[in-house]
């Protein structure tokens, strides 16, 4: 194919000037930029083919200079620019010069022909940049061979695609031009509001300004997209106008978005509902991306996601029309945090991500009660308390320091862990004070920035709060780690009291230090003598207490009532006892409560196996399906770590047999007409867990069937994937995989590249994970590293096969081996994940070991890679502690 030529003319003029300049002894800038030039417009131009490896660019930047000076420092990365220059207020334009001051880093520098005083000037760059192929950027995918532009440039890569002042508070208006071929389709955050021929079978399309946005929000993707209109959004109580509606999708998907778009209205209006404000873009769009590195993104007014996300079809699996709607509703909710209020600076980062979520998730109470938010609330909480009891954890305000802790902010952290704390202090000052604290939040910053004191300001103002609950809030903020609250009832005056103490939650073997205090609000419910009582108070000390009133005689206490705080709380045997004996009592979230803090008991080394397993057994009978399939990551440990011999393997199957073998009888093996969502979910969760984890004979025969009939050839030669039922396709193909070996795995290598559809995509990539055979687990993992399997769906393949060290060490051996072909193909995008995704799920010093020698001098080349070093490492030693500490014939008792 063609690649643009740099022109030779403007190359000379550019290199003519260099010596003329002026040079600064400026230091180059390694985190903000200085703010002495300040954006105040950009127009962005692309000329851009997908059939092409290059693209072409004109970027004008009208800037505020408000300081004298030979330069101006901002951002660009792997860019040719062929011309630069500068035009003063007084209309003269003057040669400039643009220097690669930090290449790594994508820090540019434009030196003038000599010193500028301080003026309003306009910066214009001619360029070409390649079609990036690591997913950032303005990059290059394919659906069924046919070649797609689009970008993803959260968190720092639109350097990639323009030159700019690439930082979120540097919100400005966009004016953005799509010059591309007459066959192809263009979108972009705005309304297209032109299209002019362009000569030579091109066409230019113009599309409205913008609304002030940060360099992260511009989208656009060209390519023969089908474009699908949805319904009009009405107008309400606070949008005068109807809201057009668009699904975006590579060509032959437009039928599939129906669904996704109906849904999309009832969203739209809860969150103007809830904020008081309406959606502040002039159009929407949804488009379904076929390679993406996120899940999605909230793009002002063109919203991408995984392509699987909004492709649906009547019988796709539940899993994937529940997370349509709940990623959709995150996505949405940015439209306000995030978009509409962007966060000032990378640090708070959770103003965007912790509201997105928190906001899905009321969303979805609201809309689909049925898919029980609030529990994913708290099943998303600890899971980000598994995270937060690292010692290397972060803090939600994580201090920047460089580019690796802006692209490893986005974690459970900044997202779950935000989030529940959000909702714990919600429900502190109440649902209406919150609500109307975070609606003059919106109106305070609207298209503009904002830090995480003026959100806290806004909440304690709504909530007639002091500096006690402003450092409350905060203490959750600017310091990591879960708080340990341990409770102990007394007598005292006639009144029951429970004495609270709090610590820092830390594992076995963890060296971190447990002298940590935060500003907590503590909500236990213990029993009456008519039912239960809740009673509240904040804990901002090392010791504190609560009066208990009308507690019966020999009360109970769950110590996280309505599971809404956000800490662990201790248990010992004898109160896990009285608490178990009481389970039926609990709501469905102090349920949850209950199982992490036995698992918690269990992992700080006050419990056995045997112990947690039957404090967890009452559990696997409940009906909800939460709360049913809580005990599943505790036995995984278990059985992955300390069932070394027969005894404890078959006691632990039998174990797993009775609690969940019945339920997956009681559900059978195909999805029924008419049945709820939730029974399509726990069929697919329990036939992966007996079939895969605890490989029960009579469930791994009746996946087998449906696997077999699905590798069947039908008449055209491809395999026959929809005779599985669609949950249960995943698990079947890795069953036949297991049992037939290289003829599965061959057959389902052959059917990937001629499969379009994600759904089926993900099924086969989950089959070819699940492998054990040595020489076949190498086949897979070298098909990962193949152009016929997308950047996105790499990791899809090498995170299986480690739950024995032999599997581990070969997966080790091989990443090592093939190190410098996986960073190539995946970038500094993916660098925080790359230690855990070549020695992640280790569980000894020797794996330890190996992880920081490896990585101790390449480490700081892949951008994030030391966090996730750290924190991969200190994972594997505090698993060998426990390990260590645990007695495996325990489980046997």
């Amino acid at each position: 194919m063609r690649r643009f030529v740099r022109p030779l003319v403007l190359t000379a003029l550019a290199t003519c000037c260099a010596a003329a300049f002026a040079a600064t002894n400026d230091p180059v800038p390694r985190g903000k930029l200085p703010r002495w030039a300040v954006p105040q417009s950009y127009a962005v131009s692309f000329k851009v083919d997908p059939r092409q490896q290059d693209f072409s660019g004109t970027t004008v930047i009208k800037v505020d200079l408000k300081q004298a000076s030979d330069h101006i420092w901002l951002h660009g990365h792997d860019l040719k620019v062929a011309k630069v220059s500068v035009t003063d207020a007084a209309g003269k334009t003057h040669a400039a010069k643009y220097v690669e001051a930090a290449p790594k880093e994508g820090v540019v520098r434009v030196d003038f022909a000599g010193t500028l005083k301080p003026q309003q000037l306009t910066l214009s760059f001619d360029y070409t940049a390649p079609l990036n192929q690591q997913l950032q950027g303005l990059y290059k995918v394919s659906h069924e061979g046919v070649p797609y532009a689009m970008t993803q440039m959260e968190p720092i890569s639109a350097r990639y695609a323009f030159p700019g002042f690439d930082e979120p508070d540097f919100k400005t208006p966009f004016d953005i031009s799509l010059t591309i071929p007459n066959d192809e389709k263009g979108v972009a955050n705005t309304r297209q509001i032109k299209d002019t021929p362009a000569g030579n079978g091109w066409k230019t399309l113009t599309f409205s300004q913008t609304k002030p946005l940060p360099t992260y929000l511009v989208a656009f993707g060209v390519g023969p997209w089908d474009i699908v209109a949805g319904p009009d959004i009405s107008p309400d109580a606070y949008r005068a106008t109807p809201l057009k509606l668009r699904g975006i999708a590579a060509k032959g998907e437009g039928h599939r978005m129906r669904h996704v778009l109906s849904e999309t209205p009832s969203i739209i209006h809860a969150l103007e509902e809830y904020y008081g404000f309406g959606y502040p873009w002039d159009k929407l769009d949804l488009l379904a991306a076929p390679d993406f590195a996120a899940g999605a993104m909230e793009n002002a007014g063109l919203v991408t996601f995984r392509d699987w996300l909004l492709l649906l079809d009547p019988d796709s699996p539940a899993q994937y029309v529940r997370g349509s709607f709940n990623v959709n509703a995150h996505e949405l909710a940015h439209q306000w945090t995030g978009d509409t209020v962007t966060t000032d600076w990378w640090n708070d980062i959770w103003l965007n991500e912790a509201f997105a979520t928190w906001m899905q998730q009321k969303v979805t109470m609201k809309v689909h009660p049925d898919y029980r938010a609030d529990l994913d609330r708290v099943r998303g909480a600890q899971g980000a308390m598994a995270n937060d009891s690292l010692v290397t954890a972060r803090k939600i305000r994580q201090p920047i320091t460089g580019n690796g802790d802006i692209e490893t902010a986005f974690d459970s952290i900044t997202y779950q862990k935000g989030a529940s704390v959000l909702g714990m202090f919600e429900g502190y000052v109440g649902e209406k004070t919150f609500q109307k604290g975070m609606r003059q939040y919106i109106q305070d910053h609207k298209f503009g920035n904002a830090t995480a004191d003026d959100l806290v300001d806004s909440i304690a103002k709504a909530a007639d709060k002091g500096e006690d609950f402003r450092q409350a809030f905060k203490s959750f903020l600017n310091q990591p780690g879960v708080p340990y609250v341990q409770t102990k009832l007394s007598q005292k005056g006639g009144q029951t009291v429970l004495e609270l103490s709090q610590s820092r939650y830390l594992p076995v073997g963890s060296k971190g230090d447990a002298k940590h205090v935060w500003g907590v609000p503590v909500c236990v419910r213990y029993g009456t003598a008519d039912g239960s009582k809740v009673a509240c108070e904040l804990l901002q000390k090392a010791q504190g207490s609560m009066v208990l009133p009308g507690a019966a005689a020999n009360t109970w206490v769950m110590p996280n009532a309505n599971a809404s705080g956000y800490y662990r709380f201790g248990m010992g045997k004898g109160e896990l006892a009285r608490a178990g004996g009481q389970v039926g009592k609990l709501t469905d979230a102090e349920q949850l409560a209950y199982a992490d803090a036995a698992d918690a008991s269990f992992q700080h080394g006050d419990l056995d196996a045997g112990s947690l397993l039957a404090a967890l057994k009452p559990l696997t009978a409940s009906r909800v399906r939460e709360v049913a399939t809580a005990p599943l990551g505790s036995f995984g440990w278990i059985n992955r770590y300390l069932a070394r011999t027969d005894a404890p393997r078959a006691a632990l199957r039998a174990w797993a047999s009775s609690a969940y073998l019945p339920r997956m009888e009681l559900l059978g093996y195909h999805r029924k007409p008419g049945e709820a969502d939730g029974d399509s979910l726990l069929r697919s969760t329990l036939a992966g867990f007996l079939a895969l984890d605890v490989k029960l004979p009579q469930v791994r025969t009746e996946l087998l069937k449906q696997g077999d009939a699905a590798l069947k050839r039908k008449a055209d030669g491809r395999l026959d994937l929809g005779a599985a039922d669609p949950d249960l396709l995943d698990t079947a193909l890795g069953v036949a995989v297991q049992e037939h070996g290289k003829s599965a795995v061959g057959a389902l290598i052959a059917e990937l590249p001629k499969t379009s559809d994600p759904a089926l995509r993900n099924a086969i990539l989950a089959g070819l994970s699940a492998v054990e055979d040595p020489a076949l687990s190498e086949q897979v993992r070298n098909f990962a590293l193949d152009k016929q399997v997308k950047v996105g769906e790499m990791a899809a393949l090498l995170r299986g096969g480690r739950d024995t060290r032999a599997q581990r060490d070969a997966m080790w051996n091989w990443a090592v081996g093939h190190y410098d072909q996986i960073v190539a193909r995946t970038g500094s995008f993916a660098g925080g994940r790359l230690p855990a995704l070549m020695g992640g799920g280790g569980c000894s010093q020797e794996e330890a070991d190996r992880l920081q020698s490896f990585f101790k001098t390449r480490a700081k080349d892949v951008t994030g890679a030391e966090r996730g070093l750290a924190q991969t490492t200190e994972r594997t030693l505090l698993c060998a502690a426990l390990a260590e500490k645990q007695d495996p014939e325990a489980i046997l008792h």
